[in-house]
């Protein structure tokens, strides 16, 4: 598929996520309906006193990992979230840094970012805002940011290295990257790369884990490091609609499903843009 296509299926299943609930890219909960989503926030790890604090309808269930766990925000900074969706992370970041500081949502799914809009202003959150722009070119100008933050949004880009030289753009020096993103620890087999449903779901479109390392430090940051790894539940003994759509279109079984989720695993990642004095020549 060209990278339109790709963006055209990714912005069509996630506006399908604001208007009937659907989740495409975290671990299946134990149970359905409306408590899924918070399930699958603590099982990525979410404290329950992060669940509570944020608007009602702002968690999704959709990101693979905490971002902020590891995120030493200060009150006053200014945080860029690439691929906000409908807040969740946003609003987070928007308590930590205080009503001096200012969090910036870029989302290319329209419905995500007027679902977050309208949180924001039915909560009064007022030190949040939310754009609507594609990762690969966020809305955002030059050296603003103290950090930028991604919750399981990156691997879905086909073009990743511009995404994270956008990162790189926006941060102020010094500046902190911090995501939560899935990675392969081995290469996926030829029809699961292949798949739209595997794509969609956050698998197909991550790539190896060293490979993911090396973009970020091409685009100039330095140390680059995975703080945490942890395995990602696709093909359970009980596949939930995600996993079932991924095994119609490639054929795979159950059994061959799970051996080839071993090879994702949830990565947080942090990496820090060099101060002035060490900026490399772009």
């Amino acid at each position: 598929m060209s990278d339109e296509s790709i963006r055209t299926e990714v912005r069509r299943h996630y506006a399908k996520a604001v208007t009937d609930g659907s989740t495409y890219c975290a671990p299946k909960a134990p149970c359905c309906g409306p408590a899924a989503p918070v399930q699958m926030a603590k099982a990525v790890g979410y404290t329950p006193a992060e669940l509570q604090s944020v608007p009602d309808g702002a968690n999704l269930g959709l990101g693979c990992g905490n971002p902020l766990a590891f995120a030493a925000l200060k009150e006053g900074d200014i945080v860029v979230d690439l691929g906000s969706g409908a807040g969740f992370d946003c609003f987070l970041a928007a308590e930590r840094v205080g009503p001096g500081g200012r969090v910036i949502g870029v989302d290319m799914t329209p419905e995500m970012v007027e679902r977050a809009r309208v949180l924001a202003r039915k909560y009064g959150v007022a030190n949040v805002e939310f754009r609507l722009g594609e990762i690969e070119a966020v809305p955002v100008a030059d050296g603003v940011a103290d950090m930028v933050i991604s919750n399981c949004v990156i691997n879905l880009s086909p073009e990743k290295p511009r995404v994270f030289a956008e990162a790189y753009r926006v941060l102020k020096p010094g500046g902190v990257l911090m995501v939560s993103d899935l990675v392969l620890l081995r290469p996926l087999p030829e029809r699961v790369r292949a798949s739209v449903e595997a794509y969609v779901g956050c698998i197909s479109g991550a790539s190896l884990r060293d490979d993911y390392l090396a973009m970020i430090a091409a685009a100039g940051f330095e140390q680059v490091q995975s703080l945490s790894e942890n395995t990602y539940p696709i093909g359970s003994s009980n596949p939930d609609a995600t996993e079932l759509a991924i095994m119609e279109a490639t054929g795979l079984t159950a059994q061959e499903l799970r051996a080839t989720a071993e090879a994702v695993v949830s990565a947080k990642v942090r990496a820090t843009k060099p101060r002035a004095s060490n900026l490399p020549e772009r």
